[in-house]
């Protein structure tokens, strides 16, 4: 039995991790990003969903359970599990549970028992993976599901650890440079460690299954790289339009005097 823990409920999950089912194989579960209190739009592209980090903005990550039962959720912001800042399996990672039919917005890193320091899209150089010293895993959000273990008997009950807490949204802002040169490394979008915030959480007793019921990963990235790597369109800064010019049309030259 792992104790897990409540914000919700986050919790700490030892059990080894199996092979997972993509999102669209469980949409019972989903994650999403967002900011000021509305999803970011997705873009699926080369095999993989993708949204545009909006730098200096905060954002929140929601988690939906829409099953009957309860599920444990390790989530990873960075390559780092949000609770502990650790680099773990997911299996082993400490975990969110989320009761039937639950979702939680998730506000930012878990610093204790009782507050959160929130997310904001930020370069690589200001993130928070580089002040822990490994931007391997910069741009990356993931959410493993595990159900939890049918028993036989009831499960146990709760043990208390705090309030259980509701999330609090983000706020706004933007640059886009379509034929910005290509950054180097630390500028690239990554996450940093805000304000704080009041984000209780308890512990609660849960076991979850050995393989995760889903895996649902975002890439995020400014919208420069998103429009590099093919994500989004160039905009059309009347430049591409002039590519399309030609020479002769006309019989005569027009006359600005005359009636149309």
């Amino acid at each position: 039995m792992n104790r897990s823990l409540s914000a919700g409920l986050l919790g700490m999950g030892m059990l080894a991790s199996g092979a997972a089912l993509r999102a669209h194989e469980a949409p019972e579960f989903s994650m999403s990003v967002l900011v000021d209190g509305s999803p970011r739009p997705e873009y699926a592209s080369r095999g993989r969903v993708y949204i545009e980090a909006l730098k200096g903005r905060e954002f929140t990550i929601r988690l939906t359970n829409s099953t009957s039962g309860r599920v444990a959720v390790a989530l990873s912001v960075d390559g780092r599990n949000v609770i502990d800042a650790k680099r773990t399996t997911a299996g082993g990672a400490t975990k969110w549970v989320l009761g039937p039919w639950q979702t939680v917005d998730i506000p930012g890193w878990q610093i204790s028992g009782e507050t959160a320091r929130r997310f904001f899209f930020t370069e690589t150089s200001r993130s928070y993976a580089r002040w822990l010293g490994d931007t391997a895993n910069v741009g990356t959000l993931e959410a493993v599901f595990f159900r939890e273990k049918t028993r036989p008997a009831p499960l146990p009950p709760v043990e208390e650890r705090g309030a259980v807490g509701s999330p609090m949204p983000s706020a706004p802002l933007r640059r886009s440079a379509p034929e910005a040169k290509a950054r180097t490394a630390d500028e690239y979008a990554a996450t940093g460690i805000g304000d704080r915030t009041d984000f209780p959480v308890s512990w609660v007793e849960f076991e979850e299954e050995a393989v995760p019921a889903a895996r649902v990963s975002i890439r995020y990235e400014f919208r420069a790289e998103l429009v590099r790597l093919g994500v989004l369109p160039r905009q059309d800064d009347g430049l591409a339009a002039r590519e399309h010019a030609r020479g002769f049309e006309h019989a005569y030259a027009p006359d600005p005097g005359a009636p149309r």
